[in-house]
């Protein structure tokens, strides 16, 4: 049958749904682009605020119309929060909860007679990036998070099974692999290992052919300063995602985090001596139960002095069955709108400083695709964007590439020689 399949919100999401690719395809099923050839529409949601939530329902809606059809099935964070809610929905056939996720083809298929080895499809490859998810849950108790009770404690794959598919990975041609987990620096603790991330890190470096492996969000407590040893090896990726999620001591009280400024603070002082060139990148909440104008200000304040390569900005959205809605002194949506806006026009200003230290530099581009006529795109391994109006196929090519201007929040670049691997 032909399967089309699209994810909506984190990277984690993105992992699972290109391991659903696989396995479709390992099934002798076809992934198509385009969900008006679909026999089923598979949808990975998101409900990690009341946005994504909406957007899950808008994009269910969507695809019944694209394709009448179609029976769609709906996986994933929204699936399990609301179930009957996603049942009802135009076109839904199946609702498959986080608990039964990884039964997904099974569920979908079932009954299907054994694929023999020449009917097997190869996966159409949409990135250069492979998204791999290593670990999944999270035992932290952010008192505004629903993600912890739509995917339950944390639960880590073993290392040999995460360096096997990442070397299947690089023989597929794939030449970068992004680890992703809702709780990625937890790796290995229910595994029994103390040092876990450093130990897969390790041994994907060791005995895997990947030339560039990113990290996906790692919790800023999860690390310590000789945590970024790793960085030794050049393959590791300079850019940490490290999630402040507010810049005021009280604020971080109340959202259970268990960090101060001051220590997040000493952590990226670390990072950045031990890494040159580091992309810190990071997630904050605006307008959170009890932020006065007076810890806003102070939170911003703390953001200016970071000085992040980039900011993902999120107003505070209230989720039921978290410990944050039973919070006295609500934020206002207006002003968590004003906030937002606010924190989104510093961290544009930041972002764009930060692309402007490379210009004039020669670093290696990862390139991704072509749209049209328009210009290829790329990634350095600190996750600046670069395009390039180069002649030629440049997809999925490493090349040294000297990066010549910044414009409209990309950096212009021009290819100098292909890196051979």
């Amino acid at each position: 049958m032909n399967v089309y399949i699209q994810s909506l919100g984190c990277r984690l999401n993105l992992s699972e749904l290109e391991s659903l690719s696989r396995r479709f395809a390992a099934e002798g099923h076809t992934i198509v682009h385009d969900p008006a050839q679909a026999d089923v529409c598979v949808v990975n949601t998101c409900a990690v605020t009341a946005e994504a939530e909406h957007k899950s329902r808008h994009r269910i809606q969507a695809l019944a119309c694209a394709n009448p059809g179609a029976r769609v099935a709906v996986l994933g964070c929204y699936a399990t929060l609301s179930p009957q809610r996603c049942a009802n929905l135009p076109g839904v056939t199946w609702v498959i909860s986080n608990d039964e996720k990884e039964q997904a083809v099974e569920i979908l298929a079932p009954l299907r007679s054994p694929v023999r080895e020449e009917d097997r499809k190869s996966v159409p490859r949409w990135r250069t990036r492979a998204f791999v998810k290593v670990q999944d849950g999270c035992d932290n108790h952010c008192t505004y998070c629903i993600v912890r009770s739509l995917r339950g404690p944390g639960c880590s794959r073993s290392i040999a099974d995460v360096v096997a598919e990442v070397q299947a990975l690089v023989h597929a041609g794939y030449h970068e692999a992004v680890l992703t987990g809702v709780n990625l620096g937890a790796y290995g603790r229910d595994l029994g290992l103390s040092k876990g991330l450093v130990s897969l890190i390790v041994a994907l470096l060791a005995h895997t052919d990947l030339r560039r492996l990113r990290l996906s969000s790692l919790e800023p407590w999860d690390l310590d300063e000789a945590f970024f040893e790793l960085w030794e090896n050049p393959r590791v990726c300079r850019q940490l995602h490290l999630p402040l999620q507010a810049g005021c001591d009280e604020t971080l009280r109340q959202m259970g985090r268990p960090i101060t400024t001051a220590d997040f603070a000493g952590l990226v002082e670390a990072a950045r001596a031990a890494i040159p060139d580091l992309a810190v990148t990071t997630d904050i909440i605006v307008g959170f139960p009890g932020e006065d104008e007076a810890a806003f200000c102070a939170s911003r304040d703390f953001a200016v002095t970071m000085e992040f390569a980039r900011l993902h900005v999120f107003p505070y959205s209230p989720r039921p069955g978290t410990l944050a809605v039973c919070l006295p002194h609500q934020v206002e949506p207006e002003v968590r709108q004003t906030r937002a806006r606010v924190m989104r026009e510093l961290g544009a200003e930041q972002a764009l400083r930060f692309r402007q230290r490379f210009v004039g530099r020669t670093m290696a581009v990862l390139w991704e695709q072509r749209r049209h006529s328009g210009p290829w795109t790329g990634l350095t391994d600190n996750y600046l964007r670069v395009v390039s109006w180069e002649e030629g196929d440049l997809h999925n090519r490493l090349t040294a590439t000297r990066l010549l201007d910044e414009q409209n929040g990309h950096l212009v670049g021009h290819v100098i020689e292909v890196i051979e691997g």
